[in-house]
């Protein structure tokens, strides 16, 4: 029983992550031959509330914030605990620059130049897979347009 106890609560955390996951639309996007699912913050709300949170992020999956405008966008993560990686992309799709996040910080981390998206991935996801300045991401036609 006790081995149970926190396979239920691992179970339980990835429920909740789901249901709030459940509230944004998700697109497929790939980088090459490396694919993934992001939910899409596409609202000034879900843009707001991002990966707040929650406590798991699942492989492969992200967050796309979709702007409404090409800006020097920056991100922070109050009241975020899973560590991230965050791409800032111009209008194309193209990375600009790739931030380290710790979490519960306000620390901002900006796009080193106007960004159209950011997308954010679990901390190393990038540098696992050999993703870096320069590389475009593929699906973006696909996402919300932001509102």
């Amino acid at each position: 029983m006790k081995i149970l106890r926190p396979v239920v609560l691992l179970i339980l955390l990835w429920l909740a992550s789901a249901a709030g996951a459940q509230q944004m639309p998700e697109v497929v996007l790939s980088f090459g031959d490396h694919k993934l699912t992001a939910e899409v913050a596409s609202t000034d709300a879900n843009r707001t509330q991002g990966l707040m949170h929650r406590r798991i992020l699942p492989e492969d999956r992200g967050m796309l914030f979709v702007f409404p405008n090409v800006a020097r966008h920056a991100m922070w993560m109050m009241n975020t605990y899973i560590p991230l990686s965050v791409a800032f992309l111009d209008e194309q799709g193209v990375i600009i620059n790739i931030e380290v996040m710790k979490p519960h910080t306000q620390d901002t981390h900006p796009a080193a130049w106007p960004a159209k998206y950011a997308l954010e991935m679990n901390l190393g996801w990038f540098k696992k897979r050999g993703i870096k300045p320069g590389a475009k991401l593929d699906g973006l036609d696909r996402a919300p347009l932001a509102r």
